[in-house]
């Protein structure tokens, strides 16, 4: 089977300073990889370099087949990117936005619900808790398929979420997986529904 993201001798960096090398990873469809390693490891900066937004001095990135990232895979991460003067359902507009998706009102409907924040519509996103604005970032995975973002890059989804909206989670992980996507992601908590691990500990310089 053809790799989405093959990762061939990576060096993981912080500026100048070498974190982790020769890191290698094969992840193919219906792959769902927990990211680990102890703190300062370079968890983060990976999945940075793997979104394009760190440079990558030594190793390779082959995503889709090509060396490089030729189309970048959704990424969500610690900044939220949502703007707090828009309303709930504009921040997730913009969001899906940024793939090619124009979203419905339906389809906003079903996304918010899904994450528990049905009714909030039209409140603005400075009025949300932490946990709230979370939601809204991880409201666009209910609408997103392998066609679109065949590769999510994942840092802490879980986090400052309750245990039912965990489960959820799990659940879209799963089926997105199972639809024929990948995903890479970080989590201090355990991941069920894991099918490999990278621990970058191994990698250490």
């Amino acid at each position: 089977m053809t790799a989405l993201l093959v990762l061939d001798e990576l060096t993981v960096q912080r500026g100048e300073i070498p974190l982790c090398e020769a890191v290698s990873l094969h992840l193919s469809a219906g792959s769902i990889c927990h990211l680990v390693g102890a703190n300062g490891t370079g968890k983060t900066t990976l999945l940075m370099q793997l979104a394009g937004l760190l440079p990558v001095l030594t190793g390779e990135i082959v995503y889709q087949g090509a060396v490089g990232l030729p189309v970048q895979p959704l990424y969500v991460s610690h900044q939220l990117g949502i703007h707090p003067n828009l309303t709930v359902a504009q921040n997730l507009t913009f969001l899906l936005n940024l793939y090619g998706i124009t979203p419905s009102t339906d389809d906003i409907d079903d996304a918010l619900t899904w994450v528990g924040l049905q009714g909030f519509e039209t409140i603005s996103s400075s009025h949300l808790s932490a946990g709230q604005t979370r939601r809204i970032t991880l409201a666009r995975l209910y609408l997103l398929t392998p066609e679109v973002t065949p590769l999510w890059l994942l840092d802490e989804p879980f986090t400052a979420l309750d245990v039912e909206m965990v489960a959820s989670m799990e659940d879209r992980l799963r089926d997105f997986a199972n639809a024929g996507g990948a995903i890479l992601m970080t989590s201090h908590q355990s991941v069920g529904v894991a099918n490999q691990v990278l621990d970058l500990t191994e990698y250490m310089v």
